[in-house]
């Protein structure tokens, strides 16, 4: 199904996975195979060359390669085939040498990692991206006062810059972690028929190294077929990212809610509308990368469940990754670029925020008014006042502010002034500039 690939994935997420790239990066590793045991001396510098210029995905036929991969079991059977045919045609020699030592699992999954450097590459390039726009956020709002909500509930004020600066410190602890997991995934897999290079008689080490250089991988300790905990580690990666994008579109779902309307997603011709209802303007970018962290966790359990392989070679965990793992890596990817732009051109609307605050007439400011009257009577007494109070004022619709003043347990504590400054939102913000500038100077030394 490619008609959603524009709304889950992103185009240049999506040619990173494509039919196409897949192959190429296979036949990528074919020409550099070639090229190392040349290197080497394993076989004839001019049947790599040979073998080199035929590892072009124009030259084979997508069809029929993914019908005969039904037969075989994998793609990389078929895909040798086609290939030694075609060189076979101008030179029968260099067809001798093409997928020399090697087994289908190593083109197979060689070709995938490269894909995923391709693909981490464009992950990395859109987090930093959305920091930046983040880090941009959180220092124009930080003295935008909002209020912050617990459990759906207004709770105590806070600045929509502290909230940006929530994000933006979560997503910066995804970069660490993409770099950690790049520095184990990004490696060869050379191991032959079963993971002893046996074929290559005695000269396994070196072309491994050179097929290294030329693909510019790493070099693992030994062949890992059977061994998926870097691939696994990919999918987990991932999905900690998606988690935190999706829990950024629940809350800008949830903050332009037309009765909240704190913000609203950028607005362009087409976007967001209703097929029936001319005054919607739905938050459609939230609602993309909801789905990719509803749907990325189930995936990523597949990917933990094929980790259980038999002995050398797995029969159907390794098969369960194929698909599975390049679907995280596209929802993931689509889901980040979707973010970014989302928070490239967000709309805060900071007078909204302001009446939003006004609407629990007071009650926001409950935290307040117990801590200033605990310094006097003691936590757990003042606890029970302001909570007495704050029924009372739920009670006969009255401010919470008016309602303590007319308590004589209260008022005789505080003056009218001093009441008045313990409802101010800026005298109950606590640590929450510090805080965001902390963010910040991560952000900068980042």
């Amino acid at each position: 199904m490619n008609l959603f690939d524009p709304l889950f994935g992103s185009e240049a997420i999506n040619a990173v996975f494509s039919d196409e790239a897949r192959l190429q990066r296979m036949l990528d590793f074919e020409a550099g195979l070639a090229r190392a045991e040349a290197g080497v001396g394993v076989i004839p510098a001019a049947s790599a060359e040979k073998i080199g210029a035929k590892c072009r995905v124009e030259f084979f036929n997508l069809p029929d390669l993914a019908k005969q991969a039904a037969m075989a079991g994998n793609l990389a059977i078929p895909l040798i085939k086609q290939l030694t045919a075609l060189i076979a045609a101008q030179d029968s020699t260099a067809s001798g040498y093409v997928h020399w030592g090697a087994t289908s699992q190593d083109v197979i999954d060689t070709g995938l990692i490269l894909q995923l450097r391709d693909g981490f590459d464009l992950i990395e390039k859109d987090l930093t991206a959305l920091c930046d726009s983040l880090a941009q956020l959180a220092d124009a709002h930080r003295a935008t006062i909002m209020a912050g909500r617990t459990w759906m509930q207004q709770a105590v004020p806070i600045t929509f810059g502290l909230k940006a600066a929530g994000w933006l410190d979560a997503m910066g602890r995804h970069r660490p972690r993409i770099d950690q997991c790049k520095q184990r995934l990004l490696v060869l897999q050379l191991g032959g028929a079963a993971g002893t290079l046996a074929a290559l008689r005695g000269k396994g080490q070196a072309v491994a190294e050179a097929l290294a250089d030329e693909l510019k991988l790493t070099l693992s300790a030994l062949p890992w077929h059977s061994h998926r905990d870097r691939i696994a580690e990919a999918a987990t990666t991932l999905a900690l990212l998606t988690g935190t994008l999706g829990k950024m579109a629940r809350d800008i779902s949830l903050l332009s809610q037309t009765e909240i309307g704190e913000v609203a997603e950028p607005d362009a011709p087409g976007r967001g509308d209703s097929s029936t209802m001319p005054q919607k303007r739905n938050p459609v970018g939230s609602a993309v990368v909801l789905s990719a962290a509803l749907r990325v966790p189930g995936l990523t359990s597949t990917m933990l469940s094929a980790m259980v392989q038999e002995n050398e070679r797995g029969a159907g965990g390794w098969h369960a990754e194929w698909e599975t793992l390049p679907e995280i890596f596209r929802l993931t990817g689509g889901a980040l670029h979707t973010m970014a732009e989302t928070i490239s051109g967000l709309s805060v609307d900071a007078g909204r925020m302001s009446l939003n605050l006004e609407i629990t007439h007071g009650l926001i400011f409950a935290e307040s008014a117990s801590m200033a009257l605990a310094s006097r009577i003691g936590k757990s007494a003042a606890h029970t006042l302001v909570e007495h109070a704050s029924r009372l004022a739920i009670q006969d619709k009255k401010h919470l502010r008016d309602v303590l003043m007319a308590d004589p347990d209260f008022s005789k504590h505080f003056t009218a002034q001093q009441t008045e400054a313990l409802f101010d939102t800026r005298n109950y913000l606590g640590s929450a500039d510090a805080f965001i500038q902390c963010v910040l100077d991560d952000h900068k030394k980042n």
